[in-house]
């Protein structure tokens, strides 16, 4: 690893003698005001998504940029309440914008994406996209960041506790989903059930949720969709901002903080950032307080950099750290929960904030450097990343600091992508990505080899509008290389040589087609790639966190693709409605893990664990959302989401006809109304009442026991919240919300808990999940 180390650092240095040609600068400053009053509006941000700025306006509604790379680019203006203007600007000739801002009605909003074709408007894809404002994220109360994206629609999560969660786009998780953090792949082995996203919820300032296999941009494995968090963009310059925010959960005691410094002087950029986190274990209705579901998170990062008239430079470093408890669900004969001595657990192993066996140490540490340079014709983003995640897991009472399993991962990821100037109205995107990794064990236990891999892809995209009608499609080359070490464990024979090589071809093309200024068609159609992980290859061995003997299969080969998505929009002040149909028409090989049966017909134990075993097959998987917003009154807001799947696999039995955590039925509601828009104390203060209904799960992979039926239920929330503002400028805002409200106790169909030990008092099976809560989020901005 030390060659990628040297190549990493060498790479940088290029970056940076790169600098020296200085391109022209421009400014571009203006002013908004409100559309009912022409009144200026004091905080609203105007963000110019390519070039990662932000400026917000003051208290006449001004704002500024000044050394502005001198290109087109596309320009963001948004404010709580009120529609958010997109448009594209040409800075060579615009030095002075202003802009009207109108009440937020029912109508869809519009933004920029920037994960299929590189920088696009939302109203212009072809292929269902989900954001998460920052205003969004700030209101939502979460355990962690996957748990804040899981009650969009079509996204969901598979879950273990409330301090781990994966996410699941229209019925496909793990390796089938690319996260994108700095721009980034996160690697950070996102197999295992027990895994969760390495990723500070406090850093993440917006979320794009791309569905489908339709993003071409990052990498062969995102056959189920891409979830990109995107950090806070840089201030404007002469500017610094500090923040302080905070969050308590009265259910498990959450107890989280965040401390945030950030400026620009003279095109000096910073951005600094800790939090802290932990929680002990959650309580419901018929568990009582749930032993083993605490968990501890720290977090720290730094971005440097430079912003020029020839783009930008930045170099980030992160330190994520968290310690979560395992649930492993084994009871006394009362239905107590034992701990891992076979004491029963007492309230105050409950209540304590310090973790107890079994449980997880993970480290992740990250260093990235992004670059983006105007060139006479063109732009050239240009991503290096280097990764290192060490993952252990202590179950031994005997020996409680020593790791059991310990798995330590390396990981360079490079990207570097060229826009093309537009020809004839073609817009073009190419580029090449793709990583290098290592993993070594160094526990005293072994779950997967040591391996290596290496993974290279190219690809172009390209987009052009005629007049109401936009096209966008591409194409996408990938190969990966992947070797493990044979290992001989006490005489035994525990993994043997591993070599295999995976090529594999993707691509979309879609179109958009406004028939009116209130009605928008899409359709597209994908085919998708990805390559078997090595725990799908070669895994043979205890699995702690997932409760199981894992093992792989060698003959396993690459899922293949073909997914068509079909789209309406209707758009008008007082109704909206966007339907999303798909049809993931034939994947191939898909790859499950199934619980092994003996010659009885009785699960086989390995090791005191049930074997589960990889194996593949062809599936099919079709379903959509339905969203209808309706705001009857100028304060009133009722929305609904309605998100359905229906996964199976061909030609085989009912035991085996479905496909494992295939998500429930599931419909959204929301009521918010809005008290105050513009006070002079209180800002944008509303109420709101939510609810949300999971169906029957009827469809479910009965083969083995692997899983059962899950009934329905409906939790229903509260929330409210409010800025608060001290001589005319913002002091801070205040969210409550109540969870859960009837504490109503349920088991999600993707929750592994469902799956622990009966408890033999009651004779229901597995952990519930977690009740009533109260909680109060609170967030303080400092400008100078």
């Amino acid at each position: 690893m030390k060659r990628l180390h040297i190549l990493f650092t060498f790479l940088i240095l290029l970056c940076a003698t790169s600098l020296s040609a200085q391109n022209k600068t421009a400014r571009l400053d203006g002013r908004v005001t409100d559309g009912p009053d022409g009144q200026p509006l004091f905080g609203v941000r105007v963000h110019l998504p390519a070039l990662k700025l932000s400026a917000v306006t003051n208290s006449e509604g001004n704002y500024h940029f000044e050394g502005l790379p001198s290109v087109r680019t596309q320009i963001e203006v948004s404010y709580e309440g009120h529609q958010t203007i997109v448009e594209q600007i040409n800075l060579t000739q615009n030095t002075h914008k202003d802009f009207v801002l109108l009440e937020r009605d029912a109508r869809l909003g519009e933004a920029v994406v920037t994960g299929v074709t590189g920088e696009t408007r939302l109203q212009k894809l072809s292929t269902p996209v989900t954001l998460l404002s920052n205003d969004k994220l700030r209101g939502i109360s979460s355990t962690n960041i996957i748990d804040a994206l899981a009650h969009e629609p079509g996204i969901s999560q598979i879950t273990t506790g409330s301090g781990i969660s994966k996410p699941v786009i229209r019925g496909l998780g793990y390796n089938r989903i690319v996260i994108v953090n700095d721009g980034i792949r996160q690697e950070g082995q996102q197999w295992g059930d027990e895994h969760g996203i390495e990723i500070d919820p406090q850093s993440v300032h917006s979320v794009e949720v791309l569905k489908g296999p339709a993003s071409l941009m990052y990498g062969s494995d995102a056959l189920a969709g891409v979830v990109i968090f995107h950090e806070a963009p840089t201030l404007a310059e002469g500017t610094m901002h500090s923040e302080v925010s905070s969050e308590y959960q009265s259910n498990n005691g959450l107890l989280n903080y965040s401390l945030n410094f950030a400026g620009n002087k003279k095109g000096f950029v910073w951005n600094g950032r800790f939090s802290d986190k932990y929680a002990h274990d959650y309580k419901n209705k018929y568990d009582g307080y749930v032993y083993g579901t605490g968990f501890q998170e720290r977090a720290a990062s730094v971005m440097l950099g430079l912003n020029r008239g020839w783009g930008y430079s930045h170099l980030t470093f992160e330190r994520y750290h968290i310690m979560p408890d395992i649930a492993e669900g084994e009871r006394a004969a009362d239905g107590s929960f034992l701990r891992p001595d076979g004491k029963k657990a007492t309230h105050d192993d409950f209540l304590s904030y310090r973790h107890g066996l079994p449980y997880q140490h993970v480290y992740h540490t990250k260093l990235v450097s992004d670059n983006f340079f105007i060139l006479p014709k063109g732009t050239l983003n240009f991503i290096l990343g280097l990764q290192q995640n060490q993952r252990k897991e202590y179950e031994e009472v005997a020996h409680p600091n020593v790791p059991g399993l310990y798995l330590f991962l390396q990981t360079l990821n490079y990207d570097a992508r060229y826009t093309l100037p537009e020809l004839s109205g073609w817009k073009v995107v190419t580029g090449i990505n793709g990583m290098l990794q290592r993993e070594k064990n160094k526990g005293e236990e072994f779950l997967i080899p040591d391996y290596r891999l290496f993974d290279f892809g190219l690809f172009a995209t390209t987009s052009r509008d005629f007049g109401r009608l936009s096209l966008n499609g591409g194409l996408r080359i990938d190969r990966r290389h992947i070797s493990s070490d044979a290992l001989v464990d006490k005489g035994v024979q525990r993994f043997e040589a591993l070599r295999k090589n995976f090529f594999g071809v993707s691509g979309s093309v879609g179109a958009t087609y406004k028939a009116s200024e209130q009605f928008l068609l899409r359709a597209n159609i994908a085919r998708g790639f990805r390559a078997p992980t090595i725990s799908e290859l070669a895994a043979n061995g205890v699995h702690e966190g997932s409760l199981r003997y894992e093992q792989g299969n060698s003959s396993l080969k690459p899922e293949t693709s073909w997914q068509l998505d079909m789209g309406a929009d209707f758009s008008s002040p007082i109704v909206s409605a966007q339907l999303s149909l798909f049809a993931n028409l034939l994947i191939k090989n898909y790859v499950y893990s199934v619980r092994q049966l003996d010659a009885l017909g009785k699960p086989l134990i390995k090791d005191d664990h049930e074997v589960y075993q990889h194996q593949s097959g062809d599936a099919r998987l079709m379903g959509g959302e339905l969203m209808v917003d309706v705001h009857p009154l100028e304060q009133l807001h009722i929305s609904n989401t309605f998100s359905y799947v229906n996964s199976v696999q061909l030609h085989q039995p009912r035991e085996s006809k479905y496909l494992p955590f295939t998500p429930a039925p599931r419909w959204n509601f929301d009521v918010r109304y809005d008290f105050i828009r513009d006070g002079r104390v209180f800002n944008n203060a509303y109420a709101a009442v939510g609810g949300e209904m999971n169906l029957r799960q009827n469809h479910f992979y009965a083969e083995g026991g692997t899983e059962t039926a899950t009934p329905s239920y409906t939790l229903v929330n509260l929330s409210a919240g409010t800025d608060i503002r001290i001589n005319g400028r913002k002091f801070g805002s205040l969210v409550l919300t109540v969870h859960n409200l009837f504490d109503r106790a349920y088991q999600n169909h993707l929750s592994r808990l469902k799956y622990a030990d009966e408890n033999p008092v009651t004779g229901r099976r597995g952990i519930f999940s977690m009740g009533r809560s109260f909680n109060i989020k609170l967030n303080i901005p400092i400008d100078f």
